[in-house]
This record gives structure tokens, sequence and C-alpha cells, in this order.
């Protein structure tokens, strides 16, 4: 009798440690999960530590520019344009720096504008090539660097050509 009452206890251990050993298993994978599945939600989120945070956008601004009214260069007859300009730029010193040098900004518009004929600027191509040149000569007229790259586009509020 002491024989079979051995091998019971023993049957019996053995489900014991096989049962120990699948809840182990289970809380392991449910733990692995878990951590998982936080590293994926805060990756999605942002809240990586590897990535170095993004510094914050400078929020932009409006510098408007006064009408600009130039002869265009002769094709069939005299032709004029008439523009308004807006200068889209981040909110720092450059605003200022625009105001201070506004008349050779203007100058330099000016010049640009008076050597285009009217059909290179008539079209949208034409109009967003210009616009790029308008942006280049302000910076041009800036000195600094980094007052440059805070000017972003030349917005056209009105445009007519007669």
């Amino acid at each position: 009798m002491s024989k079979t009452a051995e091998k019971p206890s023993e049957s019996g251990g053995g489900k014991n440690k096989k049962g120990l050993i699948m809840i182990i298993l289970i809380a392991t994978i449910a733990i692995g999960a878990g951590a998982g599945g936080t590293w994926y939600a805060m990756k999605m989120m942002g809240g990586d530590e590897s990535d170095p945070p993004k510094p914050k956008e400078k929020p932009t601004t409006f510098v408007d520019l006064d009408i600009f009214t130039v002869n265009l260069q002769p094709e069939v007859n005299n032709q004029y344009l008439q523009v308004g300009l807006t200068i889209k730029t981040r909110e720092t010193s450059v605003v200022a720096e625009i105001k201070k040098q506004m008349p050779e900004i203007r100058n330099r518009i000016l010049m640009l504008l008076s050597s285009k004929k009217a059909e290179e600027i008539s079209g949208v191509a034409g109009k967003q090539q210009l616009s790029q040149q308008i942006v280049d000569e302000i910076r041009q007229s800036l000195s600094k660097t980094e007052l440059q790259e805070e000017v972003l586009e030349a917005l056209f509020t009105s445009f007519v050509i007669q």
C-alpha cells in the first residue's frame, strides 16, 4: 500500500509543478505584452526618450507692403503691373528688420517687377516664380542669415496687368 500511496502524490506533485510553470509562463507573456504595448503607445505619442524633443515652432505673422505699380518691359504695347504684396514671416525680430530695411526692399522689388514682361508673369507658374524671386530679394536685404531664414513667402493680395 505504501507504493500506491506514493504514486498519487508524485503524480499530483507533477501536476502542481506543471500548473505552476504554466502560470509563470502566462504571467511572463502578459507582462511582456503589457510592456510592449506601453512602448508602442509611447512611441506613437512621441514620448520615446531616444528622440530629441522637437523645438517649438515659432508662430507666423504677416507684413503688408504697399501696392507696387510699375511699367512692364514692352512687348506689343506698353503695359503696367499693379500688385499688392504681403510677406509671411516668423514672428521674430525679422519683422522689425524688414520695416527698418523697407526702402531697400521696396527698391529691390520695384526693380525686379519692372524687369518682367507680361507674358512671363501672367500664368500661375510665372506668378509662383515671381513670388520666390521677391522672397530672395527680401532675404538679400537682410544682413543676418538667421533673419533671412525667417522670411517664408511672398503672397499676392492683388495682381493686375493692364
